[in-house]
């Protein structure tokens, strides 16, 4: 692997493990409903200049609703709800997982060994965070957040239907989806007035979130993921989706102050094996992916 393409893997890892932190400072101020209103605003600025990418209407707006629409707004309001952001960048990670059992019934495939193990330890590692639930959060918050990965695993595997050659611009033309719906629901539930309160009282950090998470984790993040997911074999790419829950969580207790009680961490724990066991394969010499020049 080219030392700059290493170097922009763990870039975009980076920035999608901080997206959890600028996520939690955005929320004081702006309801779910309206992040997901002003990050797609400004993910989809793009799509101004580019083309279409050669995907029908039907497909560009079910792969939005799922990958961007249910993935983040669920997120957000599993955030707001009082799941620390640490936790909820471990949970939503799940999605790789999920994407596996999923595909069992919608797509047909059939788990190997090491699919099935991966997908246990993720499982008891989740049944063991809910345990963990009370305190600054109960159990309903967790199971609106496990909305955000079990949608995320639908728009993967919908995404497996387009041809991904230019991420730049179907990113940009999938962010044109998440406004209108996110819209309706910020009217519906706060009304004009307390939208414009909110965005009034929003200082500076959290339009900063907002800026930092429609263009570096959205447009910025997912384009050069793009631009490696073409350059590179699965295997060589798979260890730095790994990082993102560890980079989630370690930032947000650095930067946000969040503690994770025993059961919390232990959790989060297998649900990283888990992951680790399904994302970095092996080979049949036993050593790890190779990086080279």
């Amino acid at each position: 692997m080219k030392p700059v393409d290493l170097a922009l893997a763990v870039l975009v890892a980076l920035a999608w493990g901080l997206a959890f932190v600028f996520t939690k400072l955005a929320l004081a101020t702006l309801s779910p409903a309206l992040l997901l209103v002003m990050r797609f605003l400004v993910a989809a600025m793009p799509a101004l200049f580019l083309q279409r990418p050669a995907i029908s209407w039907t497909l560009l707006a079910a792969i939005g609703a799922t990958w961007f629409v249910g993935q983040f707004l669920f997120q957000f309001i599993g955030i707001r709800l009082g799941v620390p952001a640490g936790l909820a960048a471990v949970v939503v990670q799940s999605q790789a997982l999920l994407t596996v059992a999923l595909a069992v019934p919608l797509a047909g495939e059939r788990p190997d060994g090491r699919q099935i193990l991966a997908m246990a330890a993720a499982g008891l590692g989740l049944a063991v965070i809910a345990l963990s639930a009370g305190g600054s959060f109960d159990l309903a918050a967790l199971a609106v957040l496990m909305i955000s990965p079990l949608s995320f695993a639908l728009g993967n595997l919908l995404m497996r239907r387009v041809d991904r050659s230019d991420m730049a611009a179907l990113v940009g033309w999938l962010s044109l989806i998440p406004p209108l719906p996110g819209l309706a629901l910020a009217l519906a539930i706060d009304g004009p007035q307390e939208l414009a309160a909110q965005i009034a009282a929003t200082p500076a950090i959290g339009w900063l979130s907002v800026l930092y998470l429609g263009l570096v984790a959205t447009m910025v993040g997912y384009s050069i993921w793009g631009r490696l997911v073409r350059s590179y074999p699965a295997a060589t790419l798979a260890p730095f989706p790994l990082l993102v829950p560890i980079i989630g969580a370690a930032s947000s207790a650095a930067l946000l102050g969040e503690r994770f009680a025993p059961l919390q961490l232990a959790g989060m724990a297998l649900v990283l094996l888990g992951l680790a066991i399904l994302l970095v394969p092996v080979t049949a010499f036993g050593r790890w992916p190779r990086f080279t020049r």
